[in-house]
């Protein structure tokens, strides 16, 4: 009867590893699942402050600041919700206001850049 177990132990331990792994991909997609609904909720938040601190002209400003530069209008984004959530934006942010908030953020990032330029023969 002892051949008859070893024929089937491989089997058996085939289908546990397919049990397993069945069940390791069902638990990753649904912790893959639940942190797209944590990131969707978190922009629907996002935009709903937004809506709340801007005037629809500022909004599409903002939009066409991310359209060009994502990452600069992250920023924005982040620094308008902070101050949103501070209390000390009062009334909503118009276009003006947004311009002036941009060319602060834009002039705080930007570096400068030096060349020089040094020809053989010159110390």
């Amino acid at each position: 009867m002892s051949g008859y177990e070893s024929e089937y132990d491989p089997e058996l331990e085939e289908l546990k590893r397919r049990q397993l792994l069945a069940m390791q991909q069902r638990i990753s997609a649904q912790e893959a699942e639940e942190q797209r609904a944590a990131l969707e909720a978190e922009e629907a938040q996002r935009q709903a402050i937004l809506r709340q601190a801007l005037t629809p002209e500022a909004r599409q400003r903002l939009q066409n600041v991310k359209l060009v530069r994502p990452t600069i209008a992250r920023a924005l984004e982040d620094q308008i919700i902070a101050l949103f959530q501070a209390g000390r934006i009062d009334k909503p942010i118009t276009d003006d206001m947004l311009k002036q908030l941009l060319l602060r953020l834009a002039s705080a990032s930007r570096r400068e850049t030096n060349i020089t330029i040094k020809r053989k023969g010159e110390v």
